[in-house]
């Protein structure tokens, strides 16, 4: 956002703007805007040097001079890809489900079996990411997984079985 800003105030001169404008028509250098637009070269020299600095312009050395170039890359964007935050859009939902998983897990094990339902379901799908797809388990091998999150594997069992993350038939467990 602050390169943005910057861009924004970099525009915000006139001098720039009609160097910009001389640049738009064709490649230059220094004592050639400046006696386009009546100023000393020190002058056009200050304002190109910010604009490189900011990416609006490039520079390359020919022979005797520098000559500069607008960076068109810039100006072929909309302005509302200027003005536009860069924050990644954090998704609510990830964001609840990180905070839940961090205030339920300790170390890699459940503290405490949520009493609200969508936080339970939350940590249960969490703990769901053991079981392998398309495979069956038997009771003792599903305890052992859930063991290794928490001491009460019945009650977690029993609860996966509830909200439809497995099913089971028999002895025999796999994951809807």
């Amino acid at each position: 956002m602050k390169e943005k800003l910057a861009l924004l105030k970099l525009l915000a001169d006139e001098t720039r703007l009609e160097i910009l404008n001389i640049l738009l028509k064709e490649d230059s250098y220094v004592e050639k805007i400046a006696c386009e637009l009546s100023l000393t070269p020190a002058t056009i020299c200050y304002h190109l040097k910010k604009m490189e600095s900011a990416g609006v312009v490039n520079c390359s050395r020919s022979q005797f001079y520098m000559i500069y170039s607008l960076n068109r890359e810039i100006f072929d964007k909309p302005l509302y890809e200027l003005i536009k935050k860069d924050d990644p859009v954090v998704d609510a939902e990830e964001k609840y489900k990180k905070e839940v998983l961090s205030h339920f897990f300790k170390y890699g094990r459940l503290t405490q079996i949520p009493t609200q339902r969508k936080k339970r379901e939350i940590v249960l799908l969490e703990i769901a990411k053991q079981f392998e797809r398309g495979r069956e388990y038997d009771e003792k091998e599903v305890n052992e997984i859930i063991h290794r999150f928490h001491e009460d594997h019945c009650t977690i069992r029993r609860e996966m079985i509830a909200c439809g993350i497995m099913a089971r038939e028999r002895e025999t467990y796999w994951l809807v």
